[in-house]
């Protein structure tokens, strides 16, 4: 369960903006290994995980586009009910607050990837490793 380098892209919300950084990243082989977009009318955050942290967020900087690297703690959860909840409550009893989440896994998977903003990375990684 590490502990990641995430980007927040900040960019219009217009057609080919969001293909564009896909395509600076992925023509420097830079690979995305998972993405959230968050919108507003005229604004789109995008949260990237990516292979390469520091490199992209150079590159999408100079594409003018302005960028937050923050860490997040990335963990595998199995894909059963009540798993999530287990997980929040196991946070909020060490009060440490979840910002922000999001998480896939498809029917046929036994777990599935869950990425954690929290206000303390290190101690929830801790917690959650026990």
């Amino acid at each position: 369960m590490p502990i990641q380098k995430q980007l927040s892209v900040f960019m219009p919300n217009r057609p080919g903006c969001m293909a564009r950084a896909c395509a600076v990243l992925s023509e420097a082989n830079i690979n995305v290994r998972a993405l959230a977009v968050h919108d507003t009318v005229d604004n789109s955050v995008v949260r990237f995980l990516v292979d390469q942290p520091t490199k992209a967020l150079l590159l999408l900087e100079q594409e003018g586009l302005y960028v937050l690297e923050q860490e997040v703690v990335v963990l595998e959860i199995s894909n059963e009910k009540g798993a999530l909840t287990r997980l929040c409550q196991t946070l909020a009893e060490a009060d440490i607050n979840i910002a922000y989440a999001y998480c896939t896994g498809t029917a046929n998977q036994e777990s599935g990837c869950l990425v954690l903003k929290t206000d303390n990375p290190e101690r929830a990684l801790e917690i959650l490793s026990r």
